[in-house]
């Protein structure tokens, strides 16, 4: 075919779709409507003599063509990914967008204070925080970092360990008044619980509470980590945490912290093309900074240097 007749913005479009599995989720990240999506991927086809897409009530799937098409086209995103980041090295201060994604505890009680200092040693950065109960996708660019309970497996991907957090069990002062204070682990199963709703956790990592107690006699369940340590603070049962929340601040008072063993590694999913892009380097610098000071892997664990 003529190369000049050839729209590289439909490349871009047939990307976007490829990862996001559906035209209208593609739309929405190109800001454009489905139609336009629609006419051109067609377009692209039409050019190309080929059929890239075939549709099902499952979504969109590639053919044999556009994954080989596909193969094509993120190694033109990895060049221009190459020579943005070559051009921006004439500019000394690091800059751009970097969406961090992670889990909403996590991010709103200690990720989003964190970030005002990366602000100030970087004002040029523009970080963005996304919060979800679900799989992030890295490879499908949903986010540039991930930080998660468990290292992300795909295609491209890198995952490093950079953190240990701990989880406790924690009362208000008005429930351990009214129901009494647990002295052991037996205890434990004459007591209420606050916890996560079981049949839509979208990821086990956070079935915590299911290492410290069998059977727990749950009164109340959300979907939302803070949801449960507010409960917990207004006396509705006892709830585990992770010290992140630091719950103390509700007035919750820790219970059995040398009796109940229990954490979460925290791992930093990057996709291998931007680990050393200069804005995505910088951001997982700071992280690595702030958890190896903060919440530090044990030695067992070997974080390795970025």
């Amino acid at each position: 075919m003529d190369l000049n007749r050839l729209n590289w913005n439909d490349l871009r479009i047939f990307l976007t779709v490829a990862r996001s599995k559906t035209l209208s989720s593609a739309a929405k990240q190109l800001a454009i409507d489905d139609s336009t999506v629609s006419r051109r991927i067609t377009h692209l086809e039409y050019h190309l003599n080929s059929a890239l897409l075939e549709r099902d009530h499952q979504g969109i799937h590639l053919t044999p063509q556009g994954e080989q098409l596909l193969q094509h086209v993120e190694d033109m995103e990895r060049a221009a990914l190459s020579l943005i980041e070559s051009v921006s090295h004439a500019v000394s201060e690091p800059h751009g967008r970097v969406r961090v994604a992670s889990m909403e505890g996590i991010a709103t009680l200690y990720l989003a204070g964190q970030f005002a200092t990366l602000k100030t040693r970087h004002p040029s950065l523009h970080i963005e925080l996304v919060t979800s109960s679900t799989m992030i996708h890295v490879n499908r660019r949903e986010a540039d970092i991930f930080l998660s309970f468990f290292p992300l497996e795909a295609r491209g991907l890198d995952a490093l360990p950079i953190g240990e957090f701990s989880l406790y069990l924690y009362a208000s002062e008005s429930y351990l008044k009214n129901k009494g204070h647990p002295k052991s682990k037996e205890d434990l199963t004459n007591h209420d619980f606050v916890s996560y709703i079981n049949d839509l956790i979208q990821l086990d990592t956070v079935r915590w509470l299911d290492e410290a107690i069998s059977e727990p006699k749950i009164v109340f369940c959300s979907t939302s980590m803070l949801s449960q340590m507010y409960a917990a603070a207004a006396g509705m049962g006892i709830v585990m945490l992770p010290n992140f929340a630091h719950a103390e601040s509700l007035g919750l008072i820790r219970l059995l912290e040398n009796e109940l063993l229990v954490s979460r590694t925290l791992w930093m999913s990057v996709h291998q093309d931007l680990r050393y892009t200069r804005r995505i380097k910088t951001t997982m610098s700071f992280l690595y900074e702030i958890f190896k000071q903060d919440y530090p892997c044990p030695p067992s664990i070997i974080m390795k240097e970025l």
